[in-house]
C-alpha cells in the first residue's frame, strides 16, 4: 500500500473512529482526543502494517489499546506522594458504597455469609478477593482455570442469595 493510499484510507476511517472512540469514553472531547491520538499512532507505525484487508481492524486495535493504555496510566496518576517529611505514597481514592453509613450490608455481615460457604467455594473467592489472578488461583489449588472460575462465580451467587434471606 503506497503512502497515499495508507492516508486515505486513515482519514475515511476518521469517523467511524469516533463513534467508536465515545463509545469508549462517553465523552466527545476525551474521544476526540482518542481518535487524535489514534490517528497519530497509526501514522507513526504505518510501516508495522502488513495485511491490506484488516486495515479497519488494525487501526480499531490500536484505539482500544490506547484506551486501555491511558486507562491504566490514569489510575497510576491517581497516587501522589505527600510533602511531609515522611515522604507518603497516597492512592487517592472515590469513597465506597461500603463506606456509606448506609450501604446495605455491613463488611462484618459479608463475612460471617462468607464464613458459611463450603471451602471449594469460599477459597477460591476470597483468594479472588485479595487479588490472585485465576491463573495464579488454579495454579496454586491445583484446579483447571475453568474451575476456578466457575466456582468464584458460584459462590457469589451463593453469597448474594446468603445476604439476601
Amino acid at each position: 500500500m503506497t503512502t497515499m493510499e495508507f492516508h486515505y484510507k486513515l482519514i475515511n476511517l476518521q469517523e467511524s473512529l469516533m463513534g467508536f472512540a465515545y463509545r469508549l469514553t462517553s465523552d466527545k472531547d476525551d474521544a476526540r482526543d482518542l481518535v487524535q491520538e489514534t490517528l497519530l499512532k497509526s501514522l507513526k507505525f504505518c510501516d508495522k502494517f502488513v495485511d491490506e484487508a484488516n486495515f479497519k481492524a488494525w487501526t480499531f486495535t490500536i484505539m482500544k489499546n490506547t484506551f486501555i493504555n491511558n486507562y491504566r496510566h490514569s489510575l497510576l496518576q491517581n497516587t501522589y506522594r505527600d510533602q511531609t517529611k515522611e515522604s507518603f505514597y497516597i492512592n487517592k481514592t472515590e469513597a465506597s458504597d461500603s463506606d456509606d453509613a448506609h450501604s446495605a450490608y455491613s463488611a462484618w455481615e459479608i463475612t460471617q455469609q462468607l464464613e458459611k460457604l463450603k471451602d471449594v467455594f469460599r477459597i477460591p473467592l476470597r483468594m479472588h478477593v485479595e487479588g490472585f489472578k485465576y491463573k495464579e488461583i488454579a495454579e496454586k489449588l491445583n484446579l483447571n482455570i475453568g474451575t476456578v472460575k466457575s466456582r468464584i462465580f458460584l459462590s457469589r451467587r451463593q453469597l448474594m442469595d446468603q445476604l439476601n434471606r
